[in-house]
């Protein structure tokens, strides 16, 4: 007698029962396995069946985001180690100060020192020759382009190297002690004026080639026989209280002061090598500003209207 399970072919296969609408009969029929719980979870579903919330920032009162607060050093050694990079860093920060300091003031003393070599030196006045055009402490700036660049002309204020002689007597007192060395070293990079010690002031009266004369007190200058009208000279001054008659050498300038009967120029000089003239070598350079007190701060014109007239030496 066969059992009513050997009857039931589902049974004996290992199925469900014959009836039965369970899950994994829906499965067989549909060809798919239903989803496990963990297969939920990684496709992010829920047991309420929502995504989950997005964190949030807390707002501080303005409106922004508050950053997180980081965490003091936990230990002596940690903290002592923090302290050490902060000190450090102020070291680094204070050290590269102190280079671009100095890198500053090395370049601004080198080109300075260009600049004087170069270009432009100051000097100034320690002498009444130059009256009125020129007084004593009066600062003027030179040109050291001209002469080269350049080329002088009659009635240029010129600096001159002393040739031998012209400033016997009229040395001027020299800075001693650290005010000496400070000068020197200003003079030096072109930051203080070169004082008179070795060089003067005066003016172009004769270019190479020039015969320049006077007959005596009370007459006018003459440049190559053409008579001179000076507005220049000091208040007072005479063109010259002296006689002379002089050709001026190649390479050579005549030269003479603003205040006449107070200046040691060619005129005096007319016994020394070159009879008086000074070698084209020596000119430092033209002054073309007086640039201190600034009170009398003014370009230094040439008075082209005193010699437009004069030729060329024949």
């Amino acid at each position: 007698m066969t059992s009513r399970a050997d009857d039931d072919p589902a049974r004996t296969q290992g199925g469900p029962p014959s009836g039965s609408t369970g899950e994994q009969g829906r499965a067989e029929v549909g060809g798919a396995a239903p989803y496990s719980e963990t297969e939920r979870d990684s496709m992010h579903e829920t047991s309420a069946g929502t995504w989950p919330a997005e964190p949030t920032l807390t707002p501080d009162p303005a409106g922004e985001a508050e950053p997180a607060t980081p965490e003091a050093p936990a230990t002596r050694s940690q903290r002592r180690d923090a302290e050490r990079g902060g000190r450090r860093r102020r070291r680094s920060a204070g050290g590269s100060i102190l280079r671009e300091t100095a890198i500053i003031l090395v370049s601004a003393l080198v080109l300075s020192w260009l600049i004087k070599t170069l270009l432009v030196q100051a000097f100034f006045i320690p002498s009444s020759s130059m009256h009125d055009t020129l007084v004593e402490d009066d600062r003027i700036m030179v040109s050291k382009l001209t002469p080269g660049p350049f080329d002088l002309e009659r009635g240029d204020i010129i600096v001159f190297k002393d040739p031998g002689g012209w400033l016997e007597g009229q040395k001027p007192v020299e800075a001693t002690g650290w005010r000496g060395a400070m000068n020197d070293l200003f003079t030096f990079v072109g930051l203080y004026p070169q004082d008179a010690g070795e060089h003067l002031v005066k003016r172009v009266i004769g270019l190479p080639g020039d015969r320049v004369a006077c007959a005596g007190p009370g007459e006018p200058v003459t440049v190559n026989g053409v008579e001179l009208d000076e507005p220049y000279l000091a208040a007072g001054a005479i063109p010259s209280q002296m006689a002379f008659d002089v050709t001026v050498p190649p390479d050579s300038l005549w030269v003479m002061g603003d205040n006449r009967q107070r200046s040691s120029d060619s005129r005096l000089h007319q016994g020394d090598p070159g009879g008086g003239a000074i070698p084209m070598d020596n000119v430092v350079g033209k002054a073309f500003v007086l640039v201190w007190p600034i009170d009398r701060a003014t370009v230094l014109h040439n008075p082209g209207d005193t010699f437009k007239d004069v030729p060329d030496p024949s």
